[in-house]
Parts: structure tokens; sequence; C-alpha cells
């Protein structure tokens, strides 16, 4: 079994006429891996002999499967279904478990889908400003304003959800967040990745039917990512997705100016600058930046894009060092935001005498190392999730290095973690009726309360939406360093906290083991 998976799929299990292989990804909204077809299906000729199965929780199974993960499945299901689009990635077929002797695993839904070669992200963590990237930007590009003429948006486009077929060319993915326009806007959940979210969308209200969102916001975020494509740089300052974003709502606000890289190209600087432009109604329209991409990557209607990837050789005449070991297995997509599986961290951090078999472990054991310390026994398991978590909340105090402090403090890293004479359960020790309101990532509160056992897909990110709630709450003029004050608030509330001027005494010991490892996993040089 995968354990740190959202939803967890032995080898060898078989789901419809498909045959589960090696894992690929995960994330807090599925799991996705290999398979092969095992036999023929009448009427399913186009069906290729391997895909992409990804197994999304629908909450009708068990009480770890969050209700509200069923809408944005049948979301995704609806768009593949309805669009059939060449820069699109393919929906083959959806599935649901039938299987009451795997309560993980009953009543999933499984989308059967095209197989890529690898992501955007991992090509450009493998080649930065690659040559090919204007025929790549028009082909993403092209994608989008096949979904925008459908009266779709997607809401969440980044380098992970680009996805890479075996010629090269590219196809957009996960639809987790696209929703269908009613007139000019549709509904999405209130959840984007802070670097492509346009600055309109980080102060906007979240309704009952989620948050309003434009075709623009797509654009906005086709903006940033040709840049970071042919920059190698973010178009905003800043060392943090935190930091960018503050710099986001400063530009909007007129209080910055847009100061793009030098090394953009003349011919994409006019580009980005009208995809990035500070309101909605000033960006660049789908079509016309389409035809202006196109003019600029010099291509054709459908541009192509030279092979980016080696032809397939037998695996044992493929050795890989650990430096391409770790690109290979940079995250495919398909809606999965980081990895997860495999042993915990063994202390080293894949530069020095780590074996090369185990890719997986390797990229894992070094995600998130600018902010996150490798080598010190954060599981390589939960790195993705830890600091993917902190980097969704605006406060600047909110770190990964803290989420993993508190996470080694609050249960030594342990899902499985059971405490019934405190009503404490899983890695971050959460009481369910607390839980209750922090585990959706659309800010909606679940009418029951949820039943532990809680994974870390769960656990982690809710920890993260609690701590940035509570940093603001937190007096401006309490002694002593913010973060640990925080992870205070946490174990006891804010306003003890305040009413202390710092750390309440009793728990003075949990506040110093957190700041003992606060400090272990801060990098050298970071605050």
């Amino acid at each position: 079994m995968t354990e740190g998976y959202a939803v967890s799929v032995p080898k060898g299990y078989r789901v419809g006429s498909w045959e589960v292989r090696d894992p690929i990804a995960t994330g807090a909204f599925g799991s996705v891996y290999e398979a092969r077809r095992t036999q023929p299906r009448e009427g399913a000729a186009e069906f290729p002999k391997h895909a992409a199965l990804k197994f999304l929780p629908t909450g009708t199974g068990t009480p770890r499967q969050l209700a509200h993960l069923r809408e944005l499945a049948e979301r995704e299901v609806r768009l593949h279904r309805r669009l059939r689009r060449p820069r699109l990635i393919r929906m083959y077929e959806t599935l649901t478990v039938d299987d009451p002797d795997q309560p993980g695993l009953d009543g999933a839904t499984v989308l059967v889908l095209e197989k890529a070669a690898g992501s955007l992200a991992a090509l450009l963590s493998r080649t930065p400003r690659p040559p090919h990237g204007p025929a790549l930007l028009a082909q993403i590009c092209e994608g989008l304003a096949q979904l925008h003429r459908a009266g779709w948006v997607h809401g969440d486009l980044k380098p992970a959800n680009v996805l890479l077929m075996e010629d090269g060319s590219a196809r957009l993915a996960d639809f987790n967040m696209a929703a269908e326009l009613e007139g000019t806007h549709a509904y999405t959940p209130a959840f984007s990745t802070p670097d492509y979210t346009p600055p309109e969308l980080l102060w906007s209200d979240i309704g009952e039917r989620g948050r309003q969102i434009r075709p623009s916001a797509d654009i906005w975020a086709f903006g940033v990512l040709a840049h970071l494509v042919l920059t190698d740089t973010f178009p905003l300052p800043g060392g943090t997705p935190s930091a960018r974003r503050d710099a986001a709502v400063r530009y909007a606000r007129g209080t910055d100016e847009l100061r793009l890289s030098p090394e953009l190209p003349d011919g994409w600087r006019e580009i980005v600058r009208g995809c990035l432009a500070r309101t909605h109604t000033e960006r660049i329209s789908g079509e016309a930046l389409l035809r202006q991409v196109e003019a600029a990557a010099d291509t054709g209607r459908s541009p192509r894009v030279l092979r980016l990837f080696p032809r397939r050789r037998r695996r044992s005449a493929v050795i890989l060092g650990a430096a391409a070991a770790t690109v290979a297995v940079t995250a495919l997509g398909y809606g999965i935001s980081g990895w997860a599986g495999g042993a915990p961290d063994d202390g080293k951090d894949g530069k020095d005498g780590g074996s090369t078999a185990g890719t997986g472990k390797v990229v894992q054991a070094t995600y998130g190392a600018g902010e996150l310390r490798t080598g010190k026994g954060v599981p390589a398991a939960y790195r993705p999730l830890i600091v993917d978590s902190a980097h969704d909340c605006v406060q600047e105090d909110v770190t990964p290095a803290l989420l993993a402090a508190m996470l080694k403090v609050e249960s030594d890293f342990d899902p499985a973690l059971s405490d019934p004479a405190l009503d404490e359960y899983g890695i971050a020790r959460w009481t369910p009726r607390v839980l209750r309101f922090w585990i959706r990532s659309d800010g909606t509160t679940p009418e029951a309360i949820p039943k532990p056992p809680f994974t870390p897909a769960e656990s982690i990110p809710a920890m993260s939406r609690y701590l940035c709630w509570v940093a603001p709450r937190l007096d401006s003029g309490l002694g002593g360093d913010r973060r640990v004050l925080i992870a205070a608030a946490y174990r006891t509330s804010y306003e003890k906290v305040n009413d202390a001027g710092g750390v309440p005494p009793q728990y003075r010991d949990y506040a110093d083991r957190v700041a003992h490892y606060l400090k272990e996993y801060t990098p050298p040089g970071r605050k």
C-alpha cells in the first residue's frame, strides 16, 4: 500500500479493465497511478494499453473521505465529458469502485486519463528557459482558448497542470477547479495557487457557491507562466509565494509598478504586460492573446514542439544519475500538487550517499529545500504537503519550518496517532469538533463532525488554515518569536496567549520544543 496517499491503492488492484501498477503522484484531491489494460472491451478499441488512473475520494465510502471532494470530482468529470480538444488531456472513461472489502477505496471515483511523459514543471526543473518555450506557450494558450470558447474557466493554470506528451506537445490538465461560465462569471472553490492567482481574487468574497471567477483569471496565470518559462523568474518580486502575493496586492492597488525581467524577449514583453494588467477589465482577451502569442512564437495555428523526451528504451538500458532521477520523477500534474509515499526520510538529503533507485524518495526529501531544511528528520512523504500548505497562507510567519516543527512536537509525524483520553487524533492532533471548522479548503463547514482516523492530506492543510487565522489575532506587542506564539495559540487559544502577554506558563515546555525544532528545520540564512 502507498502510505501518505490521499487514496491508497495496492499494486495489482483491478478496477474495470485496468490493473494498477506504480504510483505516480498524490495530493489533497486524489492520487494518480500508472495502469495497464488487462482485457479487451467491446466498443473500447480506442483505449490505449497504458493509462493514468486518477482516484478521487467521493465522501461516500469512509469518514475520512470528505464530502466536498464529490463536487470537485463531478466538476472534473463534467468538463472531460463535454470537451474533447487536442490541447486538453483526454479522459477515456470514468469508473466507480464497488468494493466493500476495501473501505478506503469503496465509492472512489476513478478517471482513466491519457498518460503523459512528463510535466512542464519537470521540464523547467531540468531545463530552465527551455529553447522550445515559446512553442510550448503557444500550445498552452491554444488550450486556454479552447476552454474559454466552450464557456469554461480553468481556474488553476500552473506548470504542474501542463502535461507534456511523448512528442513534447502540451496538454492542459487538472480540471478540479474548472468551472462553467454563467454569463460573465463562474464559481469555483476558494482554493488556488498563490503565484498564479490574480490580485482581485486575493480579497474576493466567498459565497455559498464558492468564489466568482472570470476567464481573465486564466489570462493572469498565463502571463505569470510565460514570464517564468522565458526568464526563469516570477514577474513580481519576493523570495516566497507569500511575499510575491503581497507584491501583487501592492501592484493592483497602484503602490508598486510592474517591473518585468530585462531578459524577457521584446516580442513577449507587451504580451505579458497585457496579461498582468492591474484589473480584469484591462487584460487582453483570450482570442487577441492567442494571435499575439502565435506571432511571438513564430508558429502556425497548431504549433509543433521538437521532441523533449528521449525515445523510450528498455529500462535495463537506462541508467539515471541522482540529478537526472530527481527530474525524472517530478510530479506529472493530473491535479496533483505534491508527491507522497515511500518510507520516511532516512536522514539523507538525496545528494550524498542516497541511492538513485528510490527516485521518488529523492524528490520528496529535497522538496522545498529553500524553506525546509533537508536531512533533519522531516519525513519525505510529508514534505510536499507541509510546504504547499504553508504557501497557501498569506501570513509570513506561517512557514513550512513552523508546520514541520509543530507536527514533530504534536505527534512525532505519526499519522496514526490516537489519544482518546484527550480526543485528539492524527499527525496534527486534531480534536474532531475543532477540525470540523478547518477541514475544508473552500471555507465551508460540514454539518457532521468528522470522525477519525484523519489522514495527513486532511490534517496538515487544516493546521495551516487555522494558524493563518490565528496569526493576525495575536497582539502586536507580544514578546518572543511570533512563530512560537502562533504554535502556543494552536495548543491553547490566541485569547489565552494575548491575556498572558506571551506563552502561558503551562505551555512553555511545548513552546520550547517547538522553538528547538523550528531552529532545526529552518535553513541557514532564513529567519
